[in-house]
């Protein structure tokens, strides 16, 4: 019994050192892994030090980054800010100045609207609308020039008139033109305010004026008519040009009907007119007396000849006067008739206890009528 109880005890005994090495050896196996894990979690632990401290350092410098960018962002706001107020002060003072030249503009185009009214009044006034009469002209002397090898006849035909207005005004109803023969006479009247007139049985009051005449012009006109060119009108664009003026030049080149020889053609299709330059002068005085030319084109057409000529004004000259001896009674009442009250005018005007004088003419018009007076030298003449 004994004996096996001993057994048992080795045997549990055996047994146990071998559950204790068994469980030793786990335990070392589970430290070997802890201590693996440990080491891992070291390595991890220092890599991610060195993240934070890398992620740090990149922090770091986002944050200087962001700072030097607000830093920036300051800055340009306020050179924007800056730079907006000076654009703003720089557009109202552009509005400023265009508001004033728009003022400057509009006064300068209603001064010259003024000016151009004014302009179109004066050329207005200057214009002369008159027929000039045919005047005949006596042929004294030939005078014949040499210049380069040529005949004087192929220059031009000069001529040099000289154009003058008479000065004149326009006679109201119920006024009057009296010249005296003395200037003194004039200037005494003009003195008196209001001059009273004996009319019969009662009087008629008068006020003496100063005339104001309207200008006159004077000025020359140089013509020059060519010999040997002539200007052809009316010309219907039938066929192209270079053709055109093959037809004129055949036309115009036949002695049957006028013509003689041709030196130059030319055509303006749009204005429908040509010019002639014939070789020898007497061939356009001719023509152009004619004043019509029968041209062969697809048809015989009939076309308008006339002289080439180039004419300048010379010597403008507009004057205007007062005269000394011829005044103006104005609102003059329509007591009696016309010749009774011109009489009457007459009469006190003449007398010197009057201011008056000798009397050269008297014209007076009943009120509802008007006549132009034209001056000269020494007269005043009325024409109806």
């Amino acid at each position: 019994m004994a004996d096996i109880c001993n057994n048992h005890s080795v045997k549990d005994k055996v047994d146990g050192d071998l559950t204790e090495d068994s469980q030793f050896e786990e335990a070392k196996k589970e430290l070997e892994t802890w201590k693996s894990k440990a080491e891992k979690a070291d390595d991890m632990k220092a890599r991610l030090i060195l993240e934070k401290l890398e992620e740090d350092e990149i922090k770091t410098k986002a944050q200087q980054e962001m700072m030097a960018c607000v830093k920036k962002q300051d800055e340009c706001q306020e050179a924007f800010t800056q730079s907006m107020s000076r654009v703003q002060d720089e557009f109202l003072k552009l509005a400023k100045h265009k508001q004033a030249l728009l003022e400057k503009l509009r006064r300068v185009q209603a001064e010259l609207d003024g000016k151009r009214a004014e302009c179109t009044k004066l050329r207005q006034k200057f214009k002369i609308y008159a027929k000039i009469p045919d005047t005949e002209v006596k042929f004294i002397a030939c005078h014949k020039e040499t210049r380069n090898g040529r005949d004087g006849d192929t220059q031009p035909v000069r001529g040099v008139f000289t154009v003058s207005q008479r000065a004149a005004m326009l006679l109201q109803g119920g006024q009057a033109l009296i010249t005296f023969e003395e200037e003194n006479v004039a200037s005494q009247i003009l003195k008196i305010a209001k001059c009273s007139v004996s009319c019969e049985t009662s009087i008629l009051d008068v006020k003496p004026r100063r005339i104001t005449m309207d200008p006159a012009v004077k000025f020359e006109i140089h013509l020059d008519v060519s010999r040997k060119e002539l200007k052809v009108s009316n010309i219907p664009p039938s066929m192209p040009e270079e053709r055109m003026k093959d037809r004129l030049e055949m036309s115009f080149s036949r002695p049957t009907r006028g013509g003689g020889e041709v030196e130059r053609v030319e055509y303006d299709k749009t204005t429908a007119t040509g010019h002639i330059t014939f070789l020898h002068p007497g061939v356009v005085q001719s023509l152009a007396l004619r004043g019509r030319y029968h041209v062969d084109l697809d048809t015989e057409v009939n076309v308008q000849a006339g002289p080439v000529y180039n004419y300048q004004l010379r010597k403008f000259q507009t004057f205007c006067g007062c005269p000394k001896r011829t005044i103006m009674l104005d609102d003059i009442e329509d007591m009696v008739d016309e010749e009774d009250l011109q009489d009457h005018l007459e009469i006190h005007f003449q007398k010197p206890s009057n201011s008056g004088g000798e009397i050269e003419t008297l014209k007076y018009i009943h009120r509802g009528k008007a006549l132009q007076a034209f001056f000269c030298e020494d007269t005043a003449e009325i024409d109806n």
